[in-house]
């Protein structure tokens, strides 16, 4: 099983998502985040990831805290084999002047080569039930009462095939 760490980066009611644009003008979203590699500490691993994707430095938001995790089985498109997945999504605030400092864009290295690129943008947490969003927590984000809001839960059900596919 693999894992992933994702951050919901908040400044006021609004949170950091990365999207990313594809043909058909379909836009889809994912949290800031990334696969965990063996052997690092699930810490170290989400400092790497919000510095490669956002630009934040450690220490400059509050403490990121684990809001979420959802076990992942979807089958998604191309030639890898789709791996089961533990996402682990946590939660931090940053001020406005950091927000201003963070970066607005993110570049994925693609296989063939070449990138990917993936807009940094904010959204008010509430809407966030209507998006194209993965892994797909967008109804519990948009479920809290407040940005700083404890769940009711930790553990989100599981998505596998029938809950979900990739556009």
């Amino acid at each position: 099983m693999k894992i992933r760490v994702g951050a919901l980066v908040f400044c006021g009611n609004e949170v950091a998502l990365l999207r990313r644009d594809r043909p058909n003008n379909i836009q889809l979203f994912t949290t800031i985040g990334g696969n965990v590699s063996a052997g690092e500490p699930l810490d170290a691993a989400l400092s790497r990831e919000l510095e490669e994707e956002l630009a934040l430095a450690p220490s400059v938001g509050t403490e990121p805290e684990l809001l979420w995790l959802m076990d992942v089985r979807v089958t998604r498109p191309g030639n890898t084999p789709s791996p089961r997945k533990l996402h682990l999504i946590y939660r931090l605030h940053v001020s406005a002047d950091v927000r201003r400092a963070l970066a607005t864009h993110e570049f994925d290295e693609l296989a063939e080569g070449g990138h990917e690129i993936g807009h940094v943008q904010w959204i008010d947490y509430r809407q966030a039930a209507n998006l194209p969003l993965f892994p797909p927590i967008g109804a519990a984000l948009a479920r809290l009462a407040s940005p700083t809001a404890r769940p009711s839960t930790v553990e989100l059900p599981a998505v596998t095939d029938k809950e979900y596919s990739w556009i």
